[in-house]
């Protein structure tokens, strides 16, 4: 109990409020510090989350391990048009560290190597999303691409995303992120969430953005509360995330437009939905838009 602000209960309440998290979440991030197993029951309520793979403490460390090797990749020789990309953003080697800008060497097996070398079993590996099955053993998922961490709020690297860079990728697609896993559910994680999280509890506002870069060009311009969905529209999922963070506490949806104030007082809550304007722009934002009454407090 605090005497300051009146606020109190157990372990799990104590990180639900400081962590600005639901209580599975807290449940989640505690099994994770203190490597306790977690078993999950079908409740009748949605799907069950039965753990089938490997541990999740050993795949939130694997993805932590691809992110320092990712990291250690960006400054060498191979990576040099990672960091022309970049740097053609006009983002320096600062600001890519700040963000946890990466490189995902060609090759089949660079990452696979890596993470056994450190003691990460082929099935731990497949589990995080890091690798695939191929005919001649597992291969690295990313290859040949600048990559960026996609983390939970509290800071825990979940997976990954990744811009195409050469011609010859395999991969046509020029993004492509983690599939999803225990951890990794491209419906409920965003982009910079993690970097944005305290600015947007204390303003009570979120921007939400398209893409990696859009995100780090937002904060460095001083929009400190960019967010980004991850290959994937805005969905129910990311507005309940957002909504517990700007404490929306309206008896209708989300405010999605008008005024930052009202007679000098500051409104309770504010998303702000800044899409590209072309085709596919116009249609994220018209879902974005039909979650306003579809959604519930």
């Amino acid at each position: 109990h605090c005497f300051g602000c009146g606020l109190g209960g157990d372990v799990f309440k104590y990180v639900e409020q400081s962590e600005n998290i639901d209580f599975r979440e807290a449940v989640e991030l505690l099994a994770d510090k203190y490597h306790i197993e977690l078993h999950y029951e079908n409740s009748g309520n949605g799907p069950s989350r039965e753990n089938t793979g490997s541990k999740r403490t050993r795949l939130l460390e694997a993805c932590e391990e691809a992110q320092r090797f990712f990291v250690s990749q960006i400054l060498t020789k191979e990576a040099l048009p990672a960091r022309k990309l970049l740097g053609g953003r006009n983002f320096s080697q600062a600001d890519c560290e700040r963000f946890g800008c990466g490189y995902a060497p060609q090759g089949w097996d660079n990452l696979v190597r890596h993470l056994a070398s450190k003691g990460f079993t082929q099935k731990e590996i497949l589990d995080a999303g890091l690798a695939r099955q191929g005919q001649r053993g597992i291969y690295d998922y990313f290859r040949g691409r600048v990559t960026w961490p996609i983390r939970d709020s509290t800071g825990r690297t979940l997976g990954f995303g990744a811009r195409k860079l050469y011609e010859d990728d395999q991969i046509a697609a020029k993004y492509i992120n983690t599939p999803d896993t225990q951890l990794y559910r491209k419906t409920q994680v965003l982009y910079g969430i993690d970097l944005a999280k305290s600015a947007i509890v204390k303003k009570r506002q979120v921007v939400i953005v398209e893409g990696y870069t859009d995100v780090m060009a937002m904060h460095l311009a001083g929009i400190d509360t960019a967010i980004a969905t991850c290959g994937t529209a805005f969905g129910a999922e990311h507005a309940k995330i957002v909504r517990r963070l700007i404490a929306d506490d309206s008896l209708g949806a989300v405010q999605l437009v008008g005024p930052l104030k009202v007679k000098d007082q500051p409104l309770s809550s504010r998303i702000v939905f800044t899409f590209d304007g072309d085709a596919a722009g116009h249609k994220a934002a018209l879902h974005a838009f039909g979650l306003d009454s579809a959604s519930s407090p």
